[in-house]
């Protein structure tokens, strides 16, 4: 049964829950459930109803998808307070935390129309982040928490900072199907606590990538010197 295999894919991503009961009470599900209708309705060109049950749905789960959006199989928004634009596009397995703005910018760079991004099959978007504009997301690409995308992101990559670059990452963590949050950590995280714990995993991310500069630095000044 298709519900019951998309409440299993929720819980495979997040360790909280004891029951797909207790999945069916999350926000982010009843988002997307009222989504599926107002979106039925938005494509029979009934506007008005389609954003009848999107204001219903934002008042009831703090989450605010547009009925013109285009979601695939097995979206979770964990948590809430998430906005997504009318012409977004979203792929299949696709996890988004709490606070994310799929949002638009000026079209006229871009396809005619479209003024929100695309995200591929497998995209994990952090806590925070803004995704801004026409642009594409590659499959199974991580955008870290707050991170700020406004350039189409590469198939695989791991994003951080503003604006949003890519990173190394090890082989062994590209691997992994899901990847909790956006970003490589050593740990999984206890909802309760995450905030904290992504900071600190930004925080490792990033002074990996000060050590790898410094070498670089280091080796380019012994060629230099010699």
């Amino acid at each position: 049964m298709a519900l019951i295999a998309y409440l299993d894919s929720v819980k495979s991503r997040d360790p909280a829950p004891r029951s797909r009961w207790e999945v069916l009470t999350y926000p982010g599900v009843l988002a997307l459930g009222f989504h599926r209708i107002a979106h039925a309705l938005f494509g029979l060109r009934l506007y008005l109803l389609a954003r009848i049950i999107n204001h219903v749905s934002r008042a009831l789960t703090a989450i605010d998808i547009h009925p013109g959006a285009r979601i695939g199989r097995n979206f979770f928004i964990d948590h809430g307070f998430v906005v997504i634009g009318e012409t977004a596009v979203i792929g299949d397995n696709v996890t988004i935390y709490q606070c994310v703005t799929l949002g638009g910018t000026d079209p006229a760079g871009g396809v005619a129309g479209k003024r929100h991004p695309t995200l591929q099959d497998g995209v994990i978007i952090g806590s925070g982040a803004q995704v801004l504009g026409p642009i594409t997301v590659g499959a199974r690409a991580r955008v870290g928490a707050n991170a700020v995308v406004t350039r189409d992101v590469a198939a695989g990559a791991t994003m951080v900072g503003i604006p949003a670059r890519a990173i190394p990452v090890e082989a062994e963590v590209k691997a992994k199907d899901f990847m909790p949050y956006g970003t490589p950590c050593a740990q999984k995280f206890d909802p309760e606590t995450q905030k904290i714990e992504l900071l600190r995993c930004e925080m490792e991310v990033l002074r990996a990538r000060l050590d790898a500069l410094t070498a670089e630095k280091s080796d380019t000044d012994q060629r230099k010197a010699g």
